[in-house]
């Protein structure tokens, strides 16, 4: 389908986290139509520690993982004075800012969800509110996050402890007082990192374990004194060369996992999603944090490992990860299976060319302003400046991308939508470039 730019389609956006307010003001800047709505009271998404709506994963001691020089927005600088990896209520004061900067507050509805999107002819869309009401809308833009559906595995057995996902943990003393206690983190993403470095500290956790069912690399915050992702390799050099250099950096610099008591890694250092981490690997090495294989069973107050041994355990903090889900579709092929959903430009499934997902991305270094690129394709699309190429060519696109993007990673529901970055956004430029040949050839 096109859109007639004349006509000036009205479009739904569903969250006013990062994805959503910059795709507003991209609506906005271009005087097209669009209701926000956004169930909790406030901007901020995932980085609005204690959102009311229940979809933030923030813990009070929660620094962002990406420097300040990678998750600014193109026309809104960060503060100078920040640190070079800002607290979470710096970073979602800077979205507060941005909101109201623009004059966007006043287009967002909050404390209003979304609750059913159903399929209208021609491409348009039902949207039903928690309020109650109905409206009808051209276009859809879903950017309620996928950082919200706390993945739970499942283990033989039963624990008689505390147990906690890390997307509802939030501080060593409440609602579960870790002081004295026997603790067990599960998994080996930055969450995992972050949790165990904090509650291992001497004063806390009697004792901490972090169980991994497989060796992960561990990249500093820091490389020769500059935060590690300010270093860019040049945009002529072939990714598998750049990813070559890379590799062996990261050896030189941090060594083998195994030299920290770690589980050696079964992959190269970047064929997985790092976790980074400017604390975990020294208090690994100082016996604070005590590194146990894959769990076997839960046994009462026990847990067995893979390896047969046993440790008595008061608390598991699950830091398990996400499934990504839409509660607002019932159609079957909008609900992504373990994580599986592939998208052109992870955008758009073809055949639904009016509906957008922004930031279902695992993007390295940074998902903050991964829509804000993305919505400059949106905008194309609805102004009539682009035109989608056909549904067989899309799929074949899609296909040679995520081969491009994800072939390299070991496969995991944590990689299933992996992207870098800088490599992506190169390429949904360029798409742009086609998509408005395409839509003047059609004219």
């Amino acid at each position: 389908m096109a859109f007639d730019a004349a006509a000036k389609p009205k479009t739904c956006i569903i969250g006013a986290g990062c994805s959503g307010f910059t795709m507003a003001k991209r609506l906005k800047d271009l005087g097209l139509p669009y209701d926000c709505f956004e169930k909790s009271d406030n901007v901020g998404g995932n980085w609005y520690y204690n959102n009311p709506n229940g979809v933030s994963s923030c813990y009070q001691s929660l620094h962002i993982d990406t420097s300040k020089w990678r998750l600014a927005f193109e026309d809104y600088p960060v503060p100078a004075e920040w640190p070079d990896f800002p607290h979470h209520a710096q970073l979602c004061q800077y979205f507060n800012d941005y909101v109201d900067h623009f004059g966007l507050r006043e287009t967002i509805t909050f404390n209003t969800a979304v609750e059913d999107v159903s399929d209208l002819p021609g491409g348009r869309f039902r949207v039903t509110l928690s309020s109650g009401e109905v409206r009808e809308y051209d276009a859809v833009c879903v950017a309620n996050g996928h950082h919200w559906d706390a993945r739970m595995p499942k283990y033989p057995g039963s624990f008689n402890g505390y147990q906690v996902h890390s997307h509802h943990y939030r501080d060593p003393f409440a609602p579960y007082d870790f002081r004295g206690k026997r603790v067990m983190i599960v998994g080996a993403g930055n969450s995992a990192m972050d949790i165990s470095s904090e509650l291992s500290q001497r004063p806390l956790a009697e004792k901490l374990f972090i169980s991994m069912r497989r060796g992960v690399w561990v990249l500093p915050k820091y490389m020769d004194g500059k935060p590690a992702d300010k270093a860019v390799l040049p945009a002529w050099m072939p990714p598998k060369l750049g990813r070559s250099l890379a590799k062996a950096k990261i050896r030189k610099t941090i060594g083998n996992m195994e030299d920290y008591g770690l589980p050696k890694p079964d992959h190269e250092p970047l064929d997985g999603h790092p976790s980074v981490s400017g604390e975990f690997l020294t208090r690994v090495g100082c016996g604070d944090i005590i590194p146990k294989p894959g769990i076997e069973r839960l046994d009462g107050d026990f847990v067995v490992f893979t390896d047969g041994t046993r440790e008595k355990v008061d608390a598991i903090v699950w830091a398990t990860g996400y499934n990504t889900s839409f509660p607002f579709f019932k159609q079957d092929e909008l609900t992504p299976k373990d994580n599986v959903f592939p998208l052109f430009k992870r955008m758009v499934k073809p055949g639904r060319e009016s509906l957008f997902f922004l930031g279902l991305a695992q993007p390295l270094p940074t998902l903050v302003n991964f829509a804000e690129q993305q919505s400059k394709l949106v905008a194309a699309a609805l102004t009539g400046a682009y035109a989608f190429p056909p549904a067989d060519e899309m799929d074949q696109v899609t296909k040679a991308d995520e081969e491009a993007h994800l072939g390299h990673f070991y496969d995991s529901p944590r990689h299933r939508m992996q992207v870098d970055f800088f490599g992506y956004c190169k390429d949904l430029m360029k798409e742009i470039q086609r998509g408005s040949k395409r839509a003047k050839v059609s004219v």
